[in-house]
């Protein structure tokens, strides 16, 4: 995951970004690998390791600017939901679990055709449609928070909810927040990656999702263009794996329950 973060991060000084200026592309379009161009060229005659490296900064912006949205509107919906109870809670669970029905990718599909590609597009769609798992996480742990004893006695002494909710359940949702967050991430990158590979991306930035659909726009599939698919395929496949497992490891250190299982 920090391999990632610093291409990311030193993406203009690993790749000069003029080389994604299709107008002085040079080369050769879809030419194999080569001392020149390691990973080959698309078939603009652009590098392929050039388009995977700022691709790269594309995919993590997104992923934590999604993850980010996601993350503020689930957690205020669930501490709303636990700690209020009664019709609240019914109210904001019945709207979270409406988004759960519906099947996330057509509600994407739609909502970014609606809004039109764009990269902040891209992270709004992504971050309003993945709140839901967090809100019912944040529910239930707020749910157990508030039947402790030190919420009766800050609730004698006076403390009002919007004190009881930020000085008391917030701090004890956190934990698992966090935790939470690093798998939205990985979940949010993959959304990027499916919605761009449907032509529904910035067209304008390169991501690995619009590489590949632009392998599969121009045959490289089917023409056994390896160079073409295989790259940005695996580094989806390396950094969602990346992010899934120390969200993991997050978990089970800041969940007691799970140290006591293991």
């Amino acid at each position: 995951m920090a391999c990632f973060a610093l291409v990311a991060i030193f993406a203009s000084l690993l790749a000069d970004p003029e080389g994604l200026n299709v107008a002085k592309a040079t080369a050769k379009s879809h030419a194999p690998p080569s001392a020149d161009y390691w990973l080959g060229t698309d078939g603009n005659g652009i590098s392929i390791l050039t388009l995977l490296i700022h691709g790269t900064r594309v995919s993590l912006v997104v992923g934590l600017a999604a993850t980010a949205i996601a993350i503020v509107i689930g957690t205020v919906i669930g501490i709303m939901a636990g700690f209020y109870g009664g019709w609240a809670r019914s109210l904001l669970m019945g709207f979270t679990d409406w988004f759960l029905v519906i099947p996330f990718l057509p509600l994407a599909i739609v909502m970014a055709s609606v809004l039109g590609p764009s990269l902040v597009n891209i992270i709004i769609v992504i971050g309003v449609t993945s709140w839901p798992g967090t809100a019912r996480l944040v529910c239930a742990q707020t749910l157990t928070v508030r039947s402790r004893p030190y919420m009766e006695r800050a609730k004698a002494l006076g403390a009002g909810s919007w004190h009881q909710m930020t000085r008391h359940v917030l701090p004890n949702v956190m934990p698992l927040v966090l935790a939470h967050v690093v798998l939205t991430v990985s979940i949010a990158i993959l959304s990027e990656t499916t919605l761009s590979f449907l032509g529904l991306g910035d067209p304008t930035r390169p991501s690995w999702g619009k590489i590949l659909d632009s392998a599969y726009g121009t045959g490289a599939m089917s023409n056994g263009e390896w160079w073409y698919v295989l790259p940005p395929g695996i580094c989806v496949v390396l950094v969602v794996l990346a992010f899934t497992l120390v969200g993991r490891a997050l978990e089970v250190v800041l969940n007691p329950r799970l140290k006591e299982e293991r």
